[in-house]
């Protein structure tokens, strides 16, 4: 297989709308066709590829759309990434900016348990925030304050407005794949 046999295809609920924003959701072309020939999506776009096997051929999928309406989260899910776009990919001590690959160089970021775990603190939005290592290493198993560090904003649980909101700041440009952009409303997604 080639490069190009690596495309990710964008997945729209019935009502073509993403599965989800953060991540955004994909798949990859194999499980696209899977579904596809399961009946449970169809294909709105393709790439200018064409799938080969010993007695069928069609072009790759880019864009599928589930064929039964899946009622979407109101509240992004909890994960790495969206912990770092709420935190704007920067540390939440001392504001250096962490790496994005594709979009600008910067530090490597973990995630900082702000009560920590060792004296009850749990994971999630409320209690976690994207940190440097450096400032993960002196804040330790110590909380803020008795580390010496003081957190530039308060951990809280993001919108889906508030994250898609950061994504247009952090990459304005949007890369997808030129399949995908009639598929995607650019604009604000509502909450």
């Amino acid at each position: 297989m080639t490069a190009g046999y690596n495309k990710p295809v964008l997945v729209l609920n019935a009502d073509y709308q993403p599965l989800s924003w953060y991540p955004l959701s994909v798949v990859s072309w194999k499980d696209a066709v899977k579904s596809f020939f399961m009946g449970r999506a169809h294909i709105a776009a393709s790439y200018d590829l064409t799938l080969h096997s010993p007695s069928f051929e069609m072009d790759m999928p880019s864009v599928i759309v589930l064929n039964e309406y899946i009622k979407p989260q109101k509240r992004p899910a909890f994960n790495r990434v969206n912990l770092y776009l709420r935190d704007m990919f920067e540390c939440q001590y001392c504001g250096k900016e962490g790496n994005i690959p594709g979009i600008r160089k910067g530090g490597a970021l973990t995630l900082d348990h702000v009560i920590p775990k060792c004296v009850g603190g749990g994971r999630g939005y409320k209690n976690m925030v994207a940190s440097c290592s450096p400032c993960n290493t002196k804040k330790g198993g110590r909380t803020p304050k008795q580390a010496g560090l003081k957190l530039l904003s308060k951990p809280h649980h993001p919108t889906v407005r508030e994250l898609w909101k950061n994504s247009r700041i952090i990459d304005p440009t949007g890369r997808f794949p030129e399949q995908w952009v009639p598929y995607l409303n650019i604009e604000e997604p509502e909450d």
